[in-house]
């Protein structure tokens, strides 16, 4: 028996070996071509190695950092992941405590709506999502949050109504009698409460966010230089054709080396929150 289950366990540690290899393959190719020079990536040789010819040093990152305005993409990428992340924790939060705690048809209601959302596929919103967001005067990387809001609150409600119910009321209700309005309670009780969920849902958000591109590509205003990194991206493509695949592979190894320095020292993080917010009520 004990030899099955050894043998088991090796053929499914090759399995997942094999799996993640295929995972991280992309993202070392994209490193190695990054070093590369243009000629050498586009002629054939973009599946080897650097080698004395073809090393471009950091030639690619500092044409990518120059020549197509990457800092001012940063920033408003960092603007629109922060605010957005932190929208969504508050306001996600808060409501997840009023569905747990109130128990009435409109808080089932409202449950089961923000989890239908999550099954709701973005192309069929985008076009009416765009118009409204205009009208609205949400294309800038300053109000975007709002709209993240709303699509990144299924996610969010679902997970912190899952902890918030195992989650003793009479915490609460101790505090209360001690003299704290509801806000108080919220913030100064079940807000700490929280941390496991506040970090896993921060996370996810936060990755989600990072790379997304659709959404800012279809609501930003591009004439005033709205972009974010991964719209940034697009225009290494110049006209007839031509792609400048040097800086294009720097550019998005600055874009992904920032969002998995995160997921690794998370990641302990993600799988308790996750935990936590499967806990039924």
């Amino acid at each position: 028996m004990e030899k099955k289950r050894t043998l088991r366990d090796n053929i499914l540690s090759g399995i997942l070996g094999i799996l993640c290899i295929a995972w991280v393959y992309p993202i070392f190719m994209i490193l190695f071509n990054s070093l590369k020079k243009e000629t050498s990536i586009s002629t054939g040789s973009a599946f080897q190695l650097p080698n004395s010819e073809s090393f471009a040093g950091l030639a690619n990152y500092v044409n990518a950092l120059t020549s197509k305005g990457f800092l001012s993409a940063l920033w408003y990428s960092l603007v629109i992941t922060i605010s957005s992340v932190v929208l969504i924790l508050i306001c996600c939060s808060m409501c997840a405590w009023f569905i747990t705690r109130v128990n009435s048809k409109v808080s089932k209601a409202l449950y089961y709506l923000f989890v239908f959302s999550m099954v709701v596929p973005f192309q069929m919103l985008m076009f009416t999502l765009s118009a409204t967001a205009d009208r609205l005067h949400l294309s800038s990387p300053y109000t975007i949050c709002i709209i993240y809001l709303g699509f990144g609150a299924g996610l969010a409600v679902f997970m912190f109504c899952g902890f918030m119910k195992s989650i003793p009321i009479t915490i609460e209700e101790a505090a209360m009698i001690d003299g704290c309005n509801p806000i108080q309670t919220f913030f100064l009780v079940v807000l700490p409460i929280l941390k496991p969920t506040l970090i896993s849902v921060g996370i996810l958000e936060t990755m989600w966010l990072w790379n997304d591109y659709l959404l800012p590509y279809l609501v930003l205003d591009r004439t005033k230089g709205y972009m974010t990194i991964p719209i940034l991206i697009q225009y290494f493509r110049g006209s007839f054709g031509k792609v400048e695949m040097g800086p294009m592979m720097a550019s998005i190894m600055m874009n992904i080396i920032p969002i998995i320095i995160v997921y690794l020292l998370c990641q302990k993080h993600i799988i308790k929150g996750v935990a936590a917010g499967a806990v039924k009520g």
